[in-house]
């Protein structure tokens, strides 16, 4: 008897949850492209063109730009294990579940962790990280600009301003905004960053871009003791990204080629129509969630037009709703994390996933999945959507 098992045929999804997105074809086929050797001519050219684009992406010229070998996470490791030291102290922004990540990343690294607290689902004042650091220094201040699990946008004016009075680089994690809302990196003044590429990039999950300024690059070539992690060490993984091209592990052919093509699509857009784009479907979702009588969790000025957070009413099933949307719709918005479990929905509009077309679908299945649970749906949510459309 076979033991093989059957082949694998995953059902189409619209994916308007927190990550990931939809992929555009044209990425899954250069997926599909033949994997050739880490050290192959070709894929050399590959590297050197994502680290161009990328630096376009993050909007920098830092030398020290590109994709580490892992998901998002690995992003975020890859810049706490190159800059700490143990015994560093660190000023970490928790207002949601990637804020807390940060903390107990940093906590594992061997620093001296200090919190600037606020409530999940609204963004930090700066006073209010200066208040939490005192009369200290510190090594790193790490704030999240784009909180997945809650929906919030962080205004990152006034943090290198503060960075610097405390002597400190500033981290900044762009997770669930690169590719969807401007991030700056030299104009803002960032010494090290990471994201995803399954977020607004819409590519599969698998890398992590990542950029480190100058001067971090000289605290991290100037360490006293070895970066905690082989796989992670910048000193290692940059001369196989430089010109040098030393061995260091055998990088994810295809999942760069996937990579190359979604920042193409991106450039190719433009990143300010890209932004738009995103801006405009939010704001179409939120009139039609508003006008069937929904509440969103983040004030406006302070709201993700990438990640929408929205209120569950009382009374209302939340596995129950998204389990409707999945089975009725193939469409998958996510829950909620942390203390807004059974409290929000999470409704991603990133990258391929941020369309008219979508946001209509989601409208129409979820004014239905809230009927059936005998919630009263004020008026038409389709046409609040339209009238955004039509200004």
């Amino acid at each position: 008897m076979s033991l093989a098992p059957d082949r694998i045929e995953p059902p189409q999804r619209i994916l308007m949850g927190p990550g990931p997105s939809d992929v555009p074809a044209s990425v899954l086929q250069a997926m599909a492209a033949p994997t050739i050797g880490h050290l192959d001519p070709y894929f050399l050219r590959i590297m050197d063109d994502l680290s161009a684009i990328l630096r376009e992406l993050f909007a920098t010229s830092n030398a020290l730009t590109l994709a580490i070998s892992g998901t998002g996470s690995s992003g975020m490791e890859t810049c706490f294990v190159n800059l700490l030291e143990p015994g560093d102290d660190v000023l970490v922004g928790i207002n949601g579940v990637f804020g807390t990540r940060m903390k107990d990343v940093a906590e594992r690294c061997g620093a001296q962790v200090t919190a600037a607290d606020q409530d999940w689902g609204r963004a930090f004042d700066v006073e209010q990280f200066r208040s939490a650091a005192g009369d200290r220094r510190f090594k790193l201040v790490c704030v999240v600009h784009a909180e997945t699990s809650t929906g919030v946008h962080q205004d990152l004016s006034g943090f290198r301003e503060l960075a610097d009075e405390l002597g400190a680089f500033l981290l900044v994690d762009t997770v669930t905004s690169l590719g969807g809302l401007p991030v700056r990196v030299d104009e803002w003044g960032i010494d090290a960053i990471y994201s995803g590429t399954q977020k607004c990039l819409s590519c599969p999950p698998g890398l992590a871009p990542v950029s480190f300024s100058d001067r971090a690059v000289q605290c991290l070539t100037s360490r006293q003791t070895k970066v905690q992690s082989w796989y992670l060490d910048l000193n290692m993984i940059s001369q196989y990204w430089g010109e040098d091209r030393v061995y260091h592990h055998t990088a994810p052919i295809n999942m760069n080629y996937a990579l190359h093509e979604a920042v193409r699509l991106i450039l190719e857009e433009g990143l300010e129509n890209r932004f738009a784009r995103h801006a405009r479907n939010s704001k179409a979702l939120v009139a039609g969630l508003e006008t069937m009588g929904l509440s969103m969790q983040v004030p406006l000025p302070e709201r993700l037009p990438t990640l929408n957070a929205v209120r569950i009413p009382e009374g209302l099933d939340d596995a129950t709703v998204r389990k409707q949307l999945l089975s009725d719709y193939g469409l998958e918005i996510g829950g909620g994390l942390g203390p807004l479990k059974g409290k929000i929905w999470r409704i991603g509009l990133m990258g391929a996933s941020s369309t008219q077309r979508n946001v209509a679908l989601c409208l129409t299945a979820l004014q239905s999945a809230l009927k059936s649970q005998g919630f009263t749906v004020n008026d038409d949510p389709i046409a609040a959507m339209k009238s955004v459309y039509e200004e």
